[in-house]
């Protein structure tokens, strides 16, 4: 009979037993604000991928018959000031929005992490160091550095991705450094050490995979002020460069026809505010889904 019971233990012992990433899902299903953002941000990345197939007029053709038109049948989201169609523009502009966030933040993390987790596992002059550059750079503000940066380089969206990238890495090295002093001091670290584990070893195998869910949650978060900082560089001239389309320039031109034709800055101001504010309920439900102190 306990062999028996013991065999019935052990088969549905795997059925019992969640999966940290299941457990996650989970958590994220129950918040009603993060899976709109993960619906919102998954339209916009599939509008990005198939805009080619999806938008009505090519985004950079100009049309003298049709210029500032207002919304209609023939053009739902009216056109702008050459006659270009509004919502082809808005849909091709989210590829340099999301590229920019994506690829920005992709940098923020190669240069971040690295450098956050030799600070925070070394430790010693190599601490300070990274640890004071980092202050010098958290002591400029997010957005003036990234103009700078952007201006020293020279105009264009690729540019301005390496700006925003680099501006943004003090922030992945702080939190990864205070994550790694977290980690380094549990049981299974030092026993990892004590059986003679090499410290790249320790720091790859064991110290980073247990710090992921922390930089996942600061990626996501980071993605949506990397939107925001793409738009402001391209409406002052630093992004996306006429005439390909991007919503921080088509403000910078609806600006000066904010009378005659509103539309032309009510919908690219609409497409920024959902982004950033998908990917912010995207991020505060990733928090929440992955902190394990959460029921």
């Amino acid at each position: 009979m306990a062999a028996v019971a013991a065999s019935d233990t052990a088969e549905t012992r795997p059925e019992t037993i969640e999966s940290p990433g299941r457990r996650a899902w989970r958590r994220l299903r129950k918040r009603k604000g993060a899976m709109l953002g993960l619906g919102v941000v998954s339209i916009m990345v599939a509008v990005a991928i198939l805009a080619p197939w999806i938008a009505p007029y090519d985004p950079i053709k100009q049309s003298w018959s049709a210029v500032r038109k207002p919304p209609s049948e023939l053009y739902w989201l009216g056109t702008d000031e050459v006659g270009r169609d509004v919502l082809s523009r808005i849909i091709f502009g989210a590829r340099a929005s999301l590229s920019a966030g994506l690829i920005s933040v992709s940098i923020a993390l190669g240069i971040g992490v690295p450098l956050g987790v030799a600070a925070g596992y070394l430790g010693g002059w190599i601490d300070a160091l990274i640890s004071r550059i980092t202050d010098a750079m958290l002591a400029t503000p997010f957005l003036i550095l990234a103009i700078a940066l952007a201006a020293f380089l020279g105009p264009s969206l690729g540019n301005a991705m390496i700006a925003i990238g680099i501006t943004a890495t003090p922030i992945f090295i702080r939190l990864t450094r205070g994550q790694v002093m977290a980690v380094k001091v549990e049981d299974y670290i030092e026993a990892a050490a004590a059986v003679g584990n090499p410290r790249w070893r320790i720091a790859a195998r064991h110290i980073l995979p247990n710090i992921l869910p922390a930089l996942l949650v600061q990626a996501t978060l980071a993605i949506a002020t990397a939107i925001i900082a793409e738009a402001a560089l391209s409406f002052l001239g630093l992004g996306q460069q006429p005439p390909a389309p991007s919503w921080g320039s088509m403000l910078n031109t609806a600006q000066r026809f904010l009378t005659n034709a509103p539309w032309m800055a009510i919908w690219p101001g609409v497409a920024i505010f959902l982004a950033v504010l998908s990917f912010n309920l995207l991020g505060d439900g990733l928090r929440d889904a992955l902190d394990p102190k959460s029921r």
